[in-house]
């Protein structure tokens, strides 16, 4: 192990992954049922179960929209706490969602609630992750999220199927109790900003609530997240479509394990040979395995497109947000966070909407087909859009 390597691994890196954990718990428990759960509970027909799904995301970018700035101002450990109370708050409201309408406003609060705590959580790891394994630290940390996309999805799916929903409303409270509780044992400063970079965020402006120089990457992680979504929003209704769902529950148990074993390595590649290997490759390994997905007839076939997806989902989600950290100033940290983050929710917003509204037409087999096609265009997206910077400045 080589000794002059900045230490990553430190008491506060530790603590804002299980908090980043028990985020990303919550937030998946709900999201793999709330679609089902809309349909079954109140008669929803898809798009509007969709729309139950996606606006959570929606709650989110309106917070982040403002999170970035108030993070430079109020500092990302009050950011983290308050958003954690609200967490808890939003959570405990799912036992009284007695309507249609009601669950939208509830996922809605919900989704604030996220985009706060989330963003915080962010904005800490990014400003202690030593910069010279910033891929490796941001990889790591990004396993937190990995270990609950394993664990919330088959909990959710587990619970569904074997229990009810106000089960899950409860570990999904339990989770946020858990995770407010952690947040105060936290001992990371706020960085103290100048009275000159304090002036120049006040006031209205674009570069008061977002950071231009994280956009480019920004964009083409929106796509690939709206494609994404197609997935995740309708994984337990596509598995009983296609009569799978015993081979569904573990999808995303290999998903999980696919990039937690992968993800160090991805992360060294990163800081080693640079963003456009992972991501060229990445991108077209996650479109092979949502095909695979959409060609799923047997239950080896769809835990196949669990691995492939897994393999190129995970190393895009951790290298994206990896470059946006790389590309921009310190102090701007909370702002790159947040701007990534909401073009990010932006595309995981739309997508269950868009995607509820196709499926009538297309099947489902055929909205994943459809999805393979706009993973393709990522490709030259990217390329349009950061690769061919990097190789402008390596020549």
């Amino acid at each position: 192990m080589n000794q002059n390597k900045p230490k990553l691994f430190t008491k506060d890196f530790i603590i804002v992954s299980f908090i980043n954990f028990f985020i990303a718990l919550n937030y998946f428990l709900l999201m793999i049922i709330i679609s089902e759960f809309a349909m079954s509970r109140f008669g929803s027909s898809p798009g509007e179960a969709g729309l139950a799904a996606g606006i959570f995301i929606f709650g989110a970018l309106a917070a982040r929209l403002f999170a970035g700035r108030w993070i430079g101002h109020i500092g990302q450990k009050k950011m983290l706490y308050t958003g954690s109370v609200l967490n808890l708050a939003a959570t405990a409201l799912y036992f009284g969602a007695g309507s249609a309408v009601l669950l939208l406003v509830i996922r809605f609060l919900h989704g604030m609630a996220f985009g706060i705590t989330s963003t915080a959580a962010g904005t800490i790891v990014a400003k202690i992750v030593p910069r010279k394994r910033c891929g490796e630290g941001i990889g790591y940390f990004g396993l937190s999220v990995t270990v609950a996309a394993a664990i919330g999805p088959f909990l959710g799916m587990f619970i569904s199927q074997h229990g009810s929903y106000s089960t899950i409303f409860t570990a999904c409270t339990i989770a946020a109790a858990f995770n407010l509780v952690i947040a105060f044992f936290l001992s990371v400063k706020d960085v103290e900003l100048t009275e000159v970079q304090l002036a120049e965020m006040k006031g209205f402006n674009f570069n008061n609530f977002f950071e231009a120089k994280v956009i480019p990457i920004s964009i083409v992680c929106m796509v690939i997240f709206f494609c994404y979504s197609s997935i995740i929003s309708f994984f337990s209704v596509y598995a009983k479509e296609i009569n799978l769902v015993e081979a569904a529950s573990f999808f995303y148990i290999v998903f999980a394990a696919v990039i937690f074993f992968s993800r160090p390595f991805v992360g060294r590649l990163f800081d080693e040979k640079g963003e456009n290997r992972i991501m060229y490759a990445a991108i077209l390994i996650l479109m092979i395995g949502i095909i695979t997905f959409s060609q799923a007839y047997y239950g080896y076939t769809l835990l196949l497109a669990a691995a492939i997806i897994g393999l190129g989902f995970g190393a895009i989600q951790s290298s994206g947000q990896a470059i946006a950290v790389k590309s921009t100033d310190h102090h701007r940290m909370g702002l790159a966070t947040s701007t990534y983050f909401m073009l990010a929710d932006i595309g995981m917003g739309i997508g269950p909407l868009i995607f509820g509204l196709i499926i009538p037409y297309t099947g489902y087999r055929g909205m994943y087909i459809c999805v393979a096609i706009v993973m393709a265009i990522c490709v030259l997206l990217y390329y349009l859009l950061h690769g061919k910077k990097v190789c402008a400045l390596k020549s």
